[in-house]
């Protein structure tokens, strides 16, 4: 049989699909990143570039607002992620080293059930979760949420690292006289780290752009910049939403990047 038989690419309007979808998907960011330096008020009327409602962003009428969230937001994702991805490390370890166990299937299922419920689901379960034990809404009820729904997005390449690595070394090690504490932390932790960087960062993107679940549990007063984008967009789209929106881009595109090289130079070693 011919390998071109099985070649997606050889089969007609596979290139004028692929490029319809990316259009779809990457247009409107575009429009979002070239109207965030437009000089006018308007959405529609351009009138010049300008870094105008970049510094709209940080010195008016709205900064304190959006200050604030960008605060909230940066330091849930990042106690978020860190603690996801320890968890998630320590469940890797434990469901790809640690050999056949009872319920092993079902502790697998539990760690992956949050990529298949849809987020608004857990975004209720979690809010009636909260409000049967009384706990107060706030920072730490969004902190918790981030944590529990991030910890399979850190798992799935933190485990598909450790996968890839041979027992070997760690057999090796122990052989040499270090003991099983010695031959993970100073063996395998360190061929894991590539994987466990891009968990973190795949953690660390979710939990900044998360709405839906932290629009449920957050407290009153308590907004992180999804949220205030969402509250000033319902009174009316600015063009300083469009820089905002543009910044978020940035830095989820900084972070895939990031992410990129870390796989891509471990790969050529």
């Amino acid at each position: 049989m011919s390998k071109g038989k099985y070649d997606i690419k050889s089969f007609p309007g596979f290139r004028a699909i692929t490029l319809l979808c990316l259009f779809i998907l990457y247009a409107p960011l575009l429009v979002v990143t070239v109207y965030s330096f437009n000089d006018s008020q308007s959405l529609t009327v351009w009138e010049g570039l300008s870094w105008r409602w970049y510094a709209d962003v940080f010195t008016g009428p709205e900064s304190g607002k959006f200050k604030e969230a960008a605060r909230n937001s940066f330091v849930i994702a990042i106690v978020a992620a860190t603690t996801a991805t320890i968890i998630a490390t320590l469940a890797a370890t434990a469901m790809v080293r640690g050999g056949k166990f009872k319920l092993r299937s079902i502790s697998f299922g539990l760690i992956s059930l949050p990529l298949m419920v849809p987020e608004i689901v857990t975004a209720v379960a979690v809010l009636i979760f909260f409000n049967s034990i009384g706990f107060e809404r706030g920072l730490m009820t969004i902190l918790i949420s981030h944590i529990a729904f991030c910890i399979p997005f850190a798992y799935l390449p933190i485990s598909a690292r450790m996968q890839g690595i041979e027992d070997t070394y760690e057999q090796a090690a122990m052989d040499l006289y270090a003991t099983k504490r010695q031959a993970f932390t100073k063996i395998l932790l360190p061929l894991m780290m590539p994987g466990i960087i891009s968990g973190f960062l795949l953690a660390f993107i979710v939990s900044l752009d998360d709405f839906i679940i932290t629009n449920f549990v957050k407290g009153a007063g308590v907004e992180t910049l999804p949220t205030a984008i969402f509250g000033s967009v319902k009174q009316g789209l600015k063009p300083n939403i469009m820089a905002i929106s543009t910044m978020l881009l940035s830095v989820s595109v900084v972070m895939v990047t990031i992410s990129y090289f870390v796989s891509k130079s471990d790969n050529t070693k």
